[in-house]
């Protein structure tokens, strides 16, 4: 699937709120639905990228954002409002979501 595939609340919640704190950060949101079937997988995806963003050590960190990491601060404050979004998608049954197409 393409990003333009995504929910209003979708593309919102998470390409969105990723954009806000780092272009590079919305890039592998961006770049994880290319892998997926549906907006249900991506969001599944996506939770997990972001528990395993929390998870990483600085070093880890620098690689992932090609030696030019946010601060840690901020990054964690981010991905926790993406869980936050990414629950409150999956609350809405998907015949209530909005579509840009």
């Amino acid at each position: 699937m393409d990003t333009d595939d995504l929910s209003s609340e979708a593309y919102k919640g998470i390409l969105i709120e990723a954009e806000k704190l780092f272009h590079d950060l919305m890039l592998h949101y961006g770049l994880l639905a290319s892998d997926c079937m549906d907006e249900k997988e991506y969001l599944d995806k996506a939770e997990s990228l972001t528990r395993e963003i929390m998870e990483y050590e600085d070093y880890e960190l620098e690689v992932v954002f090609w030696g030019n990491p946010p601060d840690r601060k901020k990054l964690n404050a981010t991905l926790n409002k993406i869980l936050v979004n990414i629950k409150q998608v999956q609350s809405i049954p998907e015949n209530k979501r909005k579509y840009d197409f």
